[in-house]
């Protein structure tokens, strides 16, 4: 057999195979590298903490995602792995998860986040690096020009879409008089914003916005104040578990009587977990509802394929954005024909797509995911199934009028 020795000398690397010494430059032997080895996609997320149960389902259907890319031939023989972290929904924590994965895991792309500060601190690593970071978490900033890169790509919903087609839908019909609850960290003041300057175009008028820290149990103390307001609406600007023990406390309180409360994204995780009483008239937004699959086809084949590989269970929405945002970047793998991530960001920038909810594309100036929004309202009765927990109420087709424009976030080319 032949021997193989390698030696290191400026940088160069000098390769002695069956007696004959060839260098070879190192950039040479990372493409050769890479031809044999997986396509690797880290996928930070909080497994524990108060958004667990969204991140697992992230999880779950970003696994389906790999699973199609696979069967379905990977790219030139290589086959596509996801390598999950806990982010711990921690800013700090998702910075060195992220960091390990590109310096020690060799990952070739990120997607992943589930909290509006640890999507801006794994896009910071990822910028810094020229690694491709799609987030599936909510924000307005990662889109500006300051947190944005070549390499930045959003494939959520943001507050000021999501916040501005709930108040669009909600304040003309429930009134103006508004008392925001609000969970005390990027997510709740973007979401209060977005409502805000909505808004001012319905003539709304904001009572009070009361802050609570994230993680929050008890909302006792806030509710007597709330209920002395009068408000026509109480917009819940909280997420996850703060979400479900908020709105069990508000049925309790009893300020459903003469208050619409509405949430600007109602959680199919949190309603499960909450129930029919707790949840019981809340009105909100979504990105994706799995009951849609009556009157859109591609809901129906990736429920599906959830429901064959998780027990008859359906996707959440959080769980569809997990599948569409590992999906995306496979399907620009492909387009590139290459990994190479400027490659890479060129083919996401040129992306149509149709995954599971009709049609999306990213907006050039922002790599924002322009797409629909669908207003729900929760089931307390005549419930077909334990799935079975939202009305769609409607849905605020996909328009890029909807966005703040690029030159208010500092792009200095709007599209």
């Amino acid at each position: 057999m032949t021997s193989m020795k390698t030696s290191f000398n400026a940088g160069r690397r000098s390769v002695l195979v069956g007696g004959a010494v060839v260098a070879v430059a190192p950039a040479l032997l990372n493409i050769a590298r890479a031809q044999n080895t997986n396509i690797k996609i880290g996928f930070p997320v909080p497994l524990t903490g108060a958004f667990s149960a969204e991140a697992q389902d992230q999880v779950r259907a970003a696994e389906i995602a790999i699973k199609e890319f696979n069967d379905s031939g990977g790219f030139n023989g290589r086959k596509a792995e996801l390598l999950v972290r806990d982010d711990k929904l921690n800013p700090g924590e998702a910075a060195t998860r992220t960091l390990e994965l590109i310096e020690k895991d060799k990952v070739n792309f990120v997607v992943g986040s589930l909290s509006a500060a640890t999507q801006l601190s794994i896009n910071a690593v990822c910028r810094d690096r020229k690694i491709i970071f799609n987030s599936i978490s909510q924000s307005d900033a990662i889109n500006e020009a300051k947190d944005w890169s070549l390499y930045t790509f959003h494939e959520a919903l943001n507050p000021h879409l999501t916040a501005g087609a709930v108040a669009r839908y909600a304040f003309p019909k429930f009134g103006k008089r508004i008392v925001y609850l609000t969970a005390d960290y990027a997510y709740g003041h973007e979401m209060v914003r977005g409502f805000q300057r909505a808004g001012q175009a319905l003539g709304a008028q904001t009572l009070a916005d009361i802050r609570h820290p994230l993680g929050a149990a008890d909302y006792s103390a806030f509710l007597p104040r709330i209920q002395s307001l009068k408000p026509d609406v109480l917009v819940l600007a909280n997420f996850g578990r703060d979400l479900v023990n908020a709105a069990k406390q508000v049925t309790d309180f009893g300020l459903k009587a003469n208050t619409k409360v509405i949430a600007p994204v109602l959680l199919y995780t949190a309603r499960q977990a909450g129930g029919a009483d707790a949840f019981g008239g809340i009105l909100g937004g979504t990105s994706y509802y799995w009951g849609m699959e009556d009157k859109i086809p591609a809901a129906k084949v990736f429920n599906d394929k959830f429901r064959k590989a998780y027990g008859g269970s359906v996707p959440s929405d959080y769980g569809a954005l997990g599948y569409a945002g590992v999906r995306s970047v496979l399907q620009a793998v492909r387009d590139a024909g290459s990994t190479d991530s400027v490659k890479v960001s060129i083919a996401l920038r040129q992306l149509r797509y149709n995954w599971y909810k009709g049609e999306q594309f990213y907006r050039k100036c922002d790599h924002q995911s322009v797409q629909s929004v669908v207003i729900v309202e929760s089931k307390s009765k005549n419930m077909k199934d334990k799935y079975d927990v939202f009305n769609v109420l409607a849905v605020e087709a996909p328009d890029d009028r909807n966005l703040r424009s690029c030159d208010e976030m500092g792009h200095k080319i709007s599209t």
